[in-house]
C-alpha cells in the first residue's frame, strides 16, 4: 500500500487513467464489432462504411497509447481484406 502522499496521488491518477483506457478500449471494440457484423451479413457497403468509422477510432487509440500501432494496422488490414472478399 502507498505510504507517501505522492504515491497515494499516483494510485489515484492510475485508477482514473485505467478507467479511461478501459472505456476507450471498449469503444474501439464496439466499432470493430460493427464492422464484423456487417461482414457476416454480407453487406459490403455497410461494412465499408463501418470500417471508415472504425479506422480513425483505432488510430485514436494508438495515439492515446491504448492500442499498439502495429496491432491496429493489422486489425484494419485484416478487416479490409475480409470486406474485399465479400
Amino acid at each position: 500500500m502507498a505510504n507517501t502522499s505522492s504515491a497515494k496521488k499516483r494510485v489515484r491518477r492510475d485508477e482514473r487513467k485505467t478507467a479511461t483506457n478501459i472505456s476507450r478500449r471498449s469503444r474501439i471494440r464496439t466499432f470493430i464489432k460493427r464492422v464484423e457484423t456487417a461482414i457476416e451479413t454480407g453487406d459490403k457497403d455497410a461494412a465499408n462504411a463501418a470500417l471508415k468509422s472504425a479506422q480513425p477510432e483505432l488510430m485514436r487509440g494508438v495515439t492515446r497509447g491504448v492500442v499498439n500501432k502495429n496491432a491496429a494496422s493489422r486489425k484494419i488490414s485484416r478487416l479490409s481484406r475480409r470486406i474485399k472478399a465479400i
